[in-house]
């Protein structure tokens, strides 16, 4: 059987819980007063070999929240470190979630199960394990609207609801989550046994992880060496994709980084209304440590400290090689992550310049960038209402308009004809963007216990560049009173 697997069908293959048993505490879900299914994503189904037709919601429920014992499962909650607001923190570990086992696909592919909200570990400290529903519909609703955009990140397979609260900002009702993705080792799991001199544990880990997510340098001359110069690739990438959609993930520390390269672990984050270099997401980061335009920089500072973990495999030099490349490898990702956004294929000596100088006026007069970069998809050069459509987004239009003739000048050289250009752009220009606004709707409406908008603003999302009928309003600026919501840590 290659797919349309029923729950009870998964192909578990737990190569984690093979591991030694002081890497993690082997633990049982505790499950929630009358939990509930509240959305599930036939995608990431797909993923595991599921039908989504032959999922029951009550069978479905029962199984993530420990009721009934799911076939192959093993879980357990994890032990790593980190450095956490430019602090190390040697207490870390899985506190509110467990590894509930790993699923191999009919096409080979692995994927963790992580259950969010699972209850409390021998790594919670003070908490009580649980998760929030406000917090958990962030993350499912971030993890579909990254996915949309093309971003890497985590998702889930479905948001469970419950009849149970907890002290959180008052009482609020607890709620689970099924993150699933390839990779659950974070930069803190080698902090780790480095920090706890564990060095031969450290060697074993990073053993694992040529095994299972790098097996392409397995036969490299220097395989560790291989495998970190492929993390800090893919971090440069992702830094790359978030600053050009302008998200701000809130909370960078160590332990909230993926070992392969994904959005990991959302908390504050949000997408900027306005062009703000300095946004902080998170009102908890009084230093502004996390804010927008340090992304890149604190992305590199975070492999800076797994690359100090891994001084017991890899030679210093090649590790600061590795690191000197960050910057470059940034920008050339960006520069290319914006190019798409403007429509342009082809290279010219120009186009870092003209990024440069569209940057600069988003930077001057606060544009919201992802609705003027996806009413330029529509802009007719010479048309007056056109004109004033792009206009409209700025209070001194002078230098728009002088950077518009550069970039009209410019397009004209794509080799792509006019149609074909512009529908490129529409692919990659969302119409509709996760504001911290929608979701507070969606929070607000479902403590009522109604996900109607949830629901609603799920396909707006994952087809963010679709027009969807009736919902016109969410890819139009932000309603005044979004200015004052807070985010925190807890969020």
């Amino acid at each position: 059987m290659s797919a349309g697997r029923a729950l009870n069908q998964l192909n578990f293959d737990n190569s984690y819980a093979r591991l030694p048993e002081s890497w993690f505490e082997r633990r049982q879900v505790q499950s929630l007063q009358h939990s509930h299914l509240i959305a599930f994503c036939p995608e990431v189904a797909r993923q595991l070999d599921l039908d989504p037709c032959r999922i029951s919601p009550e069978e479905l429920v029962q199984y993530c929240t420990g009721v009934q014992a799911w076939p192959g499962v093993e879980p357990l909650a994890m032990k790593y470190t980190g450095h956490q607001f430019g602090v190390y923190n040697p207490d870390l570990g899985d506190g509110r979630g467990l590894l509930l086992g790993e699923v191999v696909n009919s096409r080979g592919e692995r994927y963790d199960l992580h259950l969010k909200g699972a209850g409390q570990t021998a790594f919670s400290r003070f908490g009580d394990g649980r998760a929030v529903l406000r917090s958990s519909i962030r993350e499912y609703l971030a993890g579909e609207a990254m996915a949309g955009l093309g971003i890497p990140t985590t998702r889930a397979l479905c948001l469970l609801g419950s009849e149970e609260h907890t002290l959180r900002n008052g009482m609020e009702p607890c709620a689970m989550l099924l993150r699933v993705t390839p990779c659950h080792i974070r930069f803190g799991h080698f902090e780790y046994f480095f920090y706890s001199g564990q060095h031969d544990e450290l060697k074993r880990l990073a053993d694992y992880c040529l095994q299972r997510f790098f097996p392409q340098f397995l036969d490299a001359e220097q395989p560790c060496a291989a495998m970190y110069r492929e993390v800090v690739e893919r971090t440069a990438k992702l830094a790359a994709a978030w600053q050009a959609y302008g998200f701000v993930h809130g909370v960078l520390n160590t332990d909230n980084m993926s070992l392969i390269g994904e959005t990991f672990d959302y908390g504050p984050y949000t997408f900027l209304d306005q062009y703000e270099p300095d946004h902080v997401a998170n009102k908890n980061d009084h230093q502004a440590r996390y804010a927008f335009h340090k992304q890149p920089s604190i992305l590199l500072w975070n492999l800076a400290a797994l690359a100090q973990a891994m001084l017991p495999l890899v030679e210093r030099e090649q590790l600061e090689a590795e690191l000197d490349r960050f910057q470059g490898l940034y920008e050339a990702a960006y520069l290319e992550r914006m190019k798409a956004r403007l429509g342009l294929q082809s290279v010219d000596a120009g186009d870092q310049r003209l990024v440069d100088q569209l940057q600069a006026i988003l930077v001057e007069q606060r544009i919201d960038h992802n609705r003027f970069l996806r009413a330029l998809t529509e802009w007719q050069p010479g048309h007056a209402a056109s004109d004033r459509e792009l206009l409209a987004f700025v209070e001194r239009p002078e230098a728009l308009q002088a950077w518009l003739q550069q970039y009209r000048l410019r397009a004209r050289q794509e080799v792509a004809s006019e149609p074909i250009r512009r529908q490129q752009m529409r692919s990659v220009n969302p119409r509709f963007i996760l504001r911290n606004y929608m979701a507070e709707e969606v929070i607000r409406e479902a403590h009522q216990g109604d996900y109607r908008p949830l629901h609603d603003l799920l396909p707006l999302l994952r087809h963010s560049g679709d027009v969807h009928p009736g919902f016109e309003h969410y890819a139009g600026p932000r309603p005044q009173w979004a200015q004052s919501i807070y985010l925190t840590c807890s969020s």
